[in-house]
């Protein structure tokens, strides 16, 4: 989240966005500009408040360096790492285009101009909306950009009690208010990069790709986007009650009401520490906050009749909310698999932590069982992994392609079946390991470390052909593959050697097919 030095051939690129003039870099044939605000600092006044419009600016503003990151928890050093860059303002968008020279001054109007525009691809991270930011090098959208013919936006959004702390006073769900301010922003903005706003692609992982399947939901998003790729989305969706009663114990670690009153001017950095402390031992509240106590979930999407977000993602889809939508969706073979080693117990599962995890996951009240009879062959690591892969990203994902077909949408299905090289091997086909591949970074950042050394020729052919599907479904709808649909139920497997075959998960898809996956309640 430094400067990066410009090529020294050519000028400076520029560009005129509505707020001002912007001047950027040059990097690798590409035109960058990073730390583009989108939104005023929601800080003072405006803090815990729906995203304003971003006041203007006299003379060039220089667009070289990554915004300052939102305040959030101290996961895998994200907190020290947001720390590092000075500043409030949070809600910035970095944007990278290949077109020779985005400050062209052709009629936006014209033939030639409309013919000349890229599609755009708009990225939202993930971290299970407590961390996350824009400027981690994993997200660097050069290679995307350049070798895709795509025009790449990430952006900050808030996270933690900041984002999606149901607070007293403020609106629900200013993370995704923050999301949908950023493609506000790209509408108005991206034919200055060179950019298509007909043809805009939303495309996040994990938390990201939950914001992805939120975004679809949300009347006020309409319009914003033409295509949607959700890669591993997350499926915790709370209630308005479930939601403040978990902000209530957060705002309680600092002896504080959850009321913009009280926290307003609570330090931010406080404030992601009192997240992380009720994340630290939210056992304690199982009986009362179930499933997202089992997994130390802290913060999700609320959903809020006659909110910005009314209903769940799938409910949405099934009322016909994406017909007008393309969808691309899909998980990882193994998602669990990463976080169980995060934990400690990879390969150290018992037959009582197998038991608890399928009673406490499984669907339905015979669910524990069907996992049993549908995996005979299955020991206490497998049964584990599975019932936790399916309840957090594999059947979330898989129901949005199926709610979005079940009402006359299109979608397309993936599953990212190579094993990752890295980290001794172990690992498989985990979560987070599409990131590096889809981007094309398999050299930097940290999810870079499951690709292994090298990187390995066989990581680089694969990287390139998920390259080319996305930015070819970003383009014109097509990712190279047949639409999912309940008869065939083809799905693209991504590996080695690429394969399309019917959905392979066969047993899981089962053992879920009935389930409806509901906002999670207060108990």
């Amino acid at each position: 989240m430094t400067d990066v030095a410009s090529e020294p051939s050519g000028p400076d690129p520029e560009v005129r966005a509505v707020a001002g003039a912007l001047r950027g870099t040059r990097e690798a044939g590409v035109a960058v500009f990073r730390g583009i605000p989108f939104a005023d600092p929601p800080v003072g006044p405006l803090r815990f408040a729906a995203p304003r419009p971003v006041r203007g600016w006299d003379g060039v503003r220089a667009a070289r360096s990554y915004g300052p990151p939102p305040p959030q928890g101290d996961h895998f050093g994200m907190a020290a790492l947001a720390q590092e860059v000075a500043g409030d303002d949070w809600l910035t968008v970095n944007v990278w285009s290949p077109a020779p020279d985005p400050s062209s001054s052709a009629d936006p109007g014209s033939s030639a101009d409309r013919d000349a525009r890229l599609p755009v691809m708009v990225w939202i991270q993930g971290g299970a909306y407590t961390i996350g930011m824009s400027g981690l090098p994993e997200y660097d959208g050069c290679r995307l950009a350049r070798e895709g013919g795509v025009v790449v936006v990430t952006f900050n959004y808030r996270v933690g009690l900041e984002g999606f702390g149901q607070i007293e006073g403020a609106p629900a769900n200013r993370g995704l208010l923050d999301q949908v301010a950023a493609l506000e922003w790209v509408r108005d903005n991206i034919r200055a990069f060179g950019g298509d706003p007909a043809r805009v692609t939303v495309f996040g992982q994990s938390a990201g790709a939950g914001s992805v399947a939120a975004l679809l939901a949300m009347p006020c998003a309409a319009g914003l986007f033409g295509r949607a790729v959700a890669q591993s989305a997350q499926g915790t969706f709370f209630s308005p009650e479930l939601a403040a009663d978990i902000a209530s114990a957060c705002a309680a670690e600092l002896g504080l009401r959850p009321t913009v009153a009280d926290l307003s001017a609570v330090d931010p950095v406080l404030l992601s520490a009192a997240g992380d402390a009720v994340g630290a031992k939210m056992g304690q509240w199982a009986e009362c906050w179930g499933l997202p106590a089992h997994r130390s979930i802290v913060f999700s999407p609320v959903v809020v009749e006659g909110g910005a977000l009314p209903v769940t993602p799938w409910q949405a889809l099934a009322d016909g909310a994406g017909r007008g939508i393309e969808l691309l969706v899909g998980h990882t073979r193994d998602e669990q698999r990463l976080l169980t080693a995060l934990d400690g117990l990879l390969g150290q599962v018992t037959q009582e932590q197998a038991e608890t995890a399928l009673r406490v996951f499984s669907p339905g009240q015979d669910g524990a069982r069907r996992y049993r009879d549908g995996f005979p062959a299955a020991g206490p690591d497998e049964l584990h992994e599975l019932v936790q892969s399916d309840f957090l990203f594999r059947m979330p994902s898989l129901h949005l392609a199926q709610a979005q077909t079940a009402a006359g949408g299109r979608a397309h299905v993936y599953e990212l079946t190579w094993p990752a090289p890295g980290m001794d091997g172990v690992l498989g086909a985990c979560h987070g390991l599409d990131v590096p591949l889809v981007f094309g970074n398999l050299d930097r950042g940290r999810p870079a470390a499951l690709i292994g050394e090298g990187p390995p020729a066989e990581a680089e052919a694969l990287s390139a052909r998920m390259r080319a599907a996305w930015t070819s479904f970003a383009a014109n709808g097509d990712p190279g593959w047949p639409a999912y649909d309940s008869g065939q139920r083809l799905v693209q497997l991504f590996d080695t050697r690429p394969a399309v075959t019917t959905y392979p998960e066969e047993s899981s898809r089962r053992i879920w097919q009935d389930h409806i996956f509901p906002v999670l309640p207060l108990r």
